[in-house]
Formats: structure tokens, C-alpha cells, sequence
């Protein structure tokens, strides 16, 4: 029992290590440091936020740790998934419907916006709403009513609205899928969440998060990830990005025969099956990517354990020390 109790401190601490100051995210690199300082800025100020991202990135999280900083945390949060929604089924769901106002309108039924009144819309792959919608969507941004389908009176709601997408907004515009001046009343703050591959270091770190929550949820004898589990993590594109990791993750908890996963559980290739990374032809530059590289690496292996890492470098403490403060890297 004591050393049941001793592994579930464990991974609690685990957990702990590599958060960031918003709930729910967690890593080390650079990029979504950069990403959770925006998000702190802006989350207070009331400000319509798009968050851009490949599928997979963690743009709800994102959209939530807004409302959650915000004076609106009270509130609801509401989300709807636009490319879900059946064209003639997306204006009923955002701005709801009278009764009588179609066959099958029984009752008035508030919308999504409604709903969120006080509170906060997320507006997911609002790339997606169809073009009359935008129109309607532009006037409740711009005058903050609404009139449900059917409805003669307007209605005033004080919802904030953050919305995301991973399609390419602009390019849409050019084509003319999505009216430009809708763009700017969402675009008011751009918010970019980098792919995982982007995130250097953070891919193991998640990786060990979701295997300590899966082998509690499953109350599965499993310890973490075995070293060639971690070096295949960071070696590996991870093209469906944290979605992609999380889902190999639970699959290789339920799978894994021993107490460590291995690359053979995640059904990953080994590290000189995926090829290696290209770096600058300048050697200082070069120099300074692969130090930053190694050191993201080291303190991930080691739960941002400064002796363990330098151990791992073959360096002392002060020198790592040094070079993380010559490179800006939190420890």
C-alpha cells in the first residue's frame, strides 16, 4: 500500500512539473510560453479572440483558459463545433428559433448565444459558417443583438466571442469563402498555436501526462515510458499533433505487456528509422539549435531535474545553468 502511495505522488508531481501558468497546458518550450503570455494579455480585456492551429493543436484549451482568465469565468462557457452543423441546422443553433417559426419549432428554444449570455461563445472551425450566416453573425459582432429565427424583436446579449480555426482565413478571403470584414471583427486578437513538432521538448513531457492519467483511469501497472519510447516521441512528426500523441498514448496503456510503454506499444519507428533533423549550415547557429535542442530534451527526460539533465548532458550543474541562461531557457 505504501508504495502504491509512493507511485501516486509520483505522478502527481510528474503532472506538475512542466505546467505552464494556465490550467490544463503543459510544457517547456519557448513557442507555447509565448502562446500562454498572449493568452494572460489578452484573456482580461474582453477582446474577440481567434485562435489559429493545425487539428489536434488544442485550440478549445486555448479558448477555455480565455474565459477562465477573464471576469466573464463566471459565466458559461458555450461551444459549438460549426463544422458539425449541418448548413440549415447552424443559424437554429447559434441564434435560436421562435415557436411556430418552422415544422418542428414546438417551443422558443434560445440559440448558442444566448446561452452564453454573461459568458463566453467558442466559435470552433468558424471557417465553416456559410456565407449568409457570416452576414448575421457580422451584425450581432457589430451591434451585439440578435433576433431569433422567426422573431421580430431584437435582442441585446453580452457574450464574448472567441473562435478558431485551422483553415487559412486569408487565403478564403481571396477566393471569397469569408467576407473580410467579418475576419477583422473576429481577428481583433490572433492568437497561433504551434504543431507539436514545433514545441521542442514538450512532446515527451505530454506523453508522460497522459500515461500516468490513463494508467490511473484504467488502473494499469504501468510506470511510464521506457527510454527508446522516449526517444521515438521526440524523434517522431506527430502530423495529428497533442490529438495524435494522447490517442497512441491510451492505446499503447491498454496494449503495453510490461511496466514501462516502449516505441513497440506506441507503434512508433525507431530513431534512425525517422530520418534526422536539418540544422543551419552556419556553425554557430547550428551549434546554438542543437544546444537548445539537447537541453529542452534533457530536462523533459529528467522532470525538469537540473542535476539529472546535466548528468544526461555530460556537463556540470553551473555550466548547464549558464547555458540556459545564455539561451533564455526556463528550467
Amino acid at each position: 500500500m505504501r508504495i502504491r502511495e509512493l507511485e501516486e505522488e509520483n505522478w502527481r508531481l510528474r503532472e506538475q512539473t512542466g505546467a505552464m501558468a494556465l490550467d490544463g497546458i503543459i510544457g517547456v518550450s519557448d513557442s507555447m510560453r509565448s502562446v500562454c503570455r498572449a493568452i494572460e494579455k489578452v484573456a482580461p480585456t474582453g477582446a474577440t479572440v481567434l485562435v489559429l492551429g493545425e487539428s489536434g493543436t488544442g485550440k478549445e484549451l486555448l479558448a477555455r483558459a480565455v474565459h477562465e482568465k477573464s471576469a466573464r469565468a463566471k459565466g458559461e462557457f458555450v461551444a459549438i463545433n460549426c463544422a458539425a452543423i449541418p448548413e440549415n441546422l447552424l443559424e437554429a443553433e447559434l441564434f435560436g428559433y421562435e415557436r411556430g417559426a418552422f415544422t418542428g419549432a414546438v417551443k422558443t428554444t434560445p440559440g448558442k448565444i444566448e446561452l452564453a449570455q454573461g459568458g463566453t461563445l467558442f466559435l470552433d472551425e468558424v471557417g465553416d459558417i456559410p456565407l449568409p450566416l457570416q452576414v448575421k453573425l457580422l451584425r450581432f459582432l457589430q451591434e451585439r443583438v440578435i433576433e431569433r429565427i422567426g422573431g421580430r424583436s431584437p435582442i441585446a446579449v453580452d457574450t464574448r466571442i472567441v473562435c478558431a480555426t485551422h483553415q487559412d482565413l486569408d487565403a478564403m478571403i481571396a477566393a471569397g469563402r469569408f467576407r473580410d470584414d467579418l475576419y477583422y471583427r473576429l481577428a481583433e486578437i490572433v492568437v497561433k498555436i504551434p504543431s507539436l513538432v514545433e514545441r521542442s521538448g514538450d512532446a515527451v513531457l505530454l506523453a508522460r501526462h497522459f500515461v500516468g492519467r490513463f494508467a490511473r483511469e484504467m488502473n494499469a501497472k504501468i510506470q511510464g515510458l521506457a527510454p527508446d519510447a522516449a526517444d521515438a516521441i521526440d524523434a517522431y512528426g506527430w502530423p495529428g499533433n497533442v490529438r495524435e500523441l494522447e490517442n497512441r498514448i491510451k492505446r499503447a496503456v491498454i496494449m503495453a505487456d510490461g511496466k514501462w510503454v516502449t516505441a513497440t506499444d506506441l507503434d512508433l519507428p525507431g530513431v534512425a528509422e525517422s530520418g534526422f533533423e536539418t540544422l543551419p549550415i552556419n556553425l554557430r547557429a547550428a551549434r546554438e539549435v542543437a544546444d537548445r535542442k539537447a537541453i529542452r530534451q534533457a530536462l523533459s527526460r529528467t522532470e525538469n531535474n537540473i542535476s539529472g539533465a546535466a548528468k544526461l548532458l555530460g556537463i556540470s550543474r553551473p555550466t548547464l545553468y549558464d547555458l540556459m541562461k545564455q539561451y533564455q531557457l526556463g528550467s
